[in-house]
């Protein structure tokens, strides 16, 4: 009976779509994939690219959703938390909402109080992926072709994203862009929450974290960098040795939502970014990343969402580690670029650990 309501459910979603569009094939009918191997897998809608589901043991082999997560694609349309989506053409904020390349301005929808956010009102998050390739025991490839002005950005992009297993209880992402015709600016992130307690367990604030970045790219009332870069030691950002995300929040009034720059990265095709420990269920979760910056944040922005299951999440219900080029890099020089030319390729990994003891 389940499976009839949740194929109805599907079937009156496309209807919905093709209603909305005027148009509809089968390569823009929303799916479900699952990979899968032993205890470890995890759930990919073709709708923004998006990871609904990340399913782990515990160290009693309890196994648990370690992401927070809706009932419905619909609710995933509808929502502002971009759980799980795959952001782009440019992840964070851009401030102004504008930017001026090689002598012209491109200006964008202010969809964060007169900022941009995640790439626009409409970022990849939230548009029909297509599935190029699919294997349900190693890796589904999914891609996007982005249009010439498409949220304001300049130049056709063509856009690839790979979820793929790797070893042992390791998950890795693999996103490239390639600009077709103009210079733009591109930065892809995951926007996974993660509770390593179970999506229903409630905060994330006995979790212990280490963050191996010496510095954060500080940030004005807006959330905007002011382009300087500086030492978290002596701060409450300081996580270069583990210590629980609570203990901090007496120093950073409200959570965290902050760009830390991260450490040891030249010359290394991977570094580090971050590991995360919860005691209760045992679980660990490493994080490493070709990227020199990954967003720490807590949350801090849920209010009663009902989520997966009717479990209410509530503000820091989870924790986000969006490995990232720098927020706002198109007006700020003095950060990295992420300017990526025709015929260069755009290319950011991430890969993940998980174990339980």
């Amino acid at each position: 009976m389940a499976k009839k309501s949740f194929f109805y459910f599907f079937a009156f979603v496309i209807l919905i779509l093709c209603k909305n569009n005027n148009s509809c094939t089968a390569a823009e009918e929303i799916k479900l994939y699952e990979l899968k191997k032993g205890d470890f897998s995890i759930k990919i809608t073709n709708y923004g690219a998006t990871v609904l589901s990340v399913i782990v043991p515990d160290k009693n082999g309890k196994l648990d959703d370690v992401v927070l997560g809706y009932n419905s694609i619909d609710d995933y349309k509808n929502d502002t938390t971009y759980f799980g989506g795959l952001i782009g053409r440019v992840a964070n904020r851009i401030g102004g909402a504008k930017f001026e390349l090689n002598g012209v301005e491109y200006k964008l929808p202010a969809n964060d109080h007169g900022n941009t956010l995640h790439g626009g009102s409409r970022g990849f998050c939230d548009v029909m992926w297509t599935v190029e390739d699919f294997q349900e025991d190693s890796h589904i490839t999914l891609t996007y072709n982005s249009f010439d002005g498409e949220e304001g950005f300049p130049g056709d992009l063509s856009v690839k994203v790979t979820y793929v297993f790797i070893g042992t209880n390791k998950l890795a992402i693999n996103m490239q862009a390639k600009p077709l015709n103009k210079a733009t600016p591109v930065n892809l992130a995951s926007h996974t929450y993660w509770n390593l307690g179970g999506d229903t367990s409630g905060d994330i604030l006995s979790h212990t974290i280490q963050i191996f970045g010496s510095q954060i790219t500080p940030v004005n009332d807006q959330l905007i960098p002011t382009g300087k870069i500086t030492p978290v030691k002596g701060t409450g950002y300081d996580f270069l040795q583990p210590r629980t995300i609570g203990s901090e929040l007496s120093e950073i009034p409200g959570g965290f939502d902050i760009n830390y720059v991260l450490d040891n990265t030249k010359g290394k095709h991977f570094h580090r970014a971050a590991t995360v420990q919860e005691s209760k269920s045992g679980r660990k979760m490493e994080l490493w990343t070709n990227k020199p910056g990954v967003q720490f944040y807590t949350s801090n922005m849920l209010d009663n969402v009902k989520g997966r299951g009717g479990f209410i999440y509530k503000k820091y219900a989870a924790l986000c580690l969006e490995t990232q080029g720098f927020p706002d890099s198109v007006n700020h020089p003095n950060f990295p670029s992420q300017i990526v030319n025709p015929g260069e390729t755009y290319k950011h990994i991430m890969v993940y650990r998980f174990t339980a003891s």
